[in-house]
């Protein structure tokens, strides 16, 4: 399957339409885009109920299964992922 830039570049639109302050791209689609089945993005910026939403409107919008974390609060993990992503927005 794989994940195109396109798609990361409208990733990138939707989460700032949002409100996105700062999003990280994790997981198969930046070690391996052209085999990713999914997306994995760690966004900063929507609260709430409106990071959901903006998943679901990604997954629909891209096509492709999606996992979006908050990276407010910190935690280990997001730390994790703040050393190894490429920072999107």
């Amino acid at each position: 399957m794989g994940i195109s830039e396109q798609q990361i570049d409208k990733a990138i639109a939707l989460a700032k339409a949002y409100g996105a302050t700062r999003l990280l791209l994790f997981g198969s689609a930046l070690e391996k885009p052209e085999q990713a089945r999914d997306l994995d993005l760690a966004c900063d910026g929507v609260a709430g109920w409106k990071l959901y939403e903006l998943g679901a409107r990604l997954e629909e919008e891209l096509g492709v299964s999606l996992d979006i974390i908050p990276l407010s609060p910190p935690t280990r993990f997001t730390r994790f992922i703040e050393n190894r992503a490429r920072v999107l927005v």
